[in-house]
Order: C-alpha cells, then sequence, then structure tokens
C-alpha cells in the first residue's frame, strides 16, 4: 500500500497508463488478427489492404511505448513475407 501522497498520486498514474496501453495493445491485435483473417481466407488483395493499414498502427505502438520496435518491425515483416508468400 502506497504510504506518501507521491506515491498513491504514482498509483493512479500507473493504472490510468496501463488502460491506455491495454487499449493500444488491443488496438494492434485487432488490426493483426484482420491481416491473418485475410492470409487465412485466401484473398491477397484484402490481406495487402489489411496489412496496409496495419502496419503503422504497429508502429504507432513503438513510439507510445507499448512495444518494443524490434518486435513491431519482426511482426510487420512476418506479416508481409506471408502476404507476398500467397497465390
Amino acid at each position: 500500500m502506497a504510504n506518501t501522497r507521491s506515491a498513491k498520486k504514482m498509483v493512479r498514474k500507473i493504472a490510468a497508463r496501463t488502460d491506455v496501453n491495454k487499449a493500444r495493445r488491443s488496438r494492434v491485435r485487432t488490426y493483426v488478427r484482420k491481416v491473418e483473417e485475410a492470409i487465412a481466407s485466401g484473398d491477397k488483395p484484402a490481406a495487402q489492404e489489411a496489412l496496409k493499414a496495419a502496419q503503422p498502427e504497429i508502429m504507432r505502438s513503438v513510439t507510445k511505448g507499448v512495444t518494443h520496435k524490434n518486435t513491431a518491425s519482426r511482426k510487420v515483416s512476418r506479416l508481409s513475407a506471408r502476404v507476398k508468400a500467397m497465390a
């Protein structure tokens, strides 16, 4: 339990930041899922459009401090490779 005023304030700030980061992480997962669903359905144009929408969202999570830049780059790279490999 936080004892000082500053510690109590930090608890509030951390809780608020956690909520924001959860929402951002969820948003990224949604975009990634849309790409994966398009890949699974075999619809290459839809997969390309979904990837085009997902890529900036994934990289935005890096600038907001939600994910590490290497993790985001790896996600984008693997998704784009899967889209490119579609027939």
